[in-house]
């Protein structure tokens, strides 16, 4: 079966597994998704993740992360720059969110990082989504 927003199908599985409060979820690997997962991990939001190469094709196991009260550290995640409308942000037009406390992620020239540090790189790029 094809996925026409893979992006989308990655996000949309973590949520489910977070609500079900399962550990880990499997999401079949790209170079994208596993960039999202790097920046999911630097700032927090999951607890780990790796590639099993043991399939017939490469996935990832995200870990997800609860804290002591097992509430999850990750509330929200909404896909921004679909495939039907691409949604560009330059330097100065990269969003807050949630008041600073959540992230945005972009996909720059550079790679896939974060609003703020796009914003110090002085770099803009295609908004994927929002992480809280």
């Amino acid at each position: 079966m094809t996925i026409s927003d893979p992006i989308a199908d990655m996000l949309t599985r973590i949520r489910n597994a977070v609500i079900v409060r399962h550990d880990s979820v499997l999401v079949p690997a790209s170079k994208m998704k596993l960039a999202i997962a790097r920046v999911l991990k630097t700032e927090g939001f999951i607890s780990n993740y790796e590639v099993l190469k043991d399939r017939p094709h490469r996935v990832i196991k995200i870990y997800l992360k609860y804290d002591d009260k097992n509430h999850p550290v990750l509330s929200g995640l909404e896909r921004v720059s679909k495939p039907g409308l691409r949604v560009y942000a330059g330097r100065n037009e990269i969003p807050r969110v949630s008041g600073g406390l959540g992230l945005a992620i972009l996909s720059t020239s550079k790679g896939v990082t974060t609003g703020q540090q796009a914003w110090r790189q002085g770099l803009g790029g295609e908004l994927l989504c929002y992480v809280w």
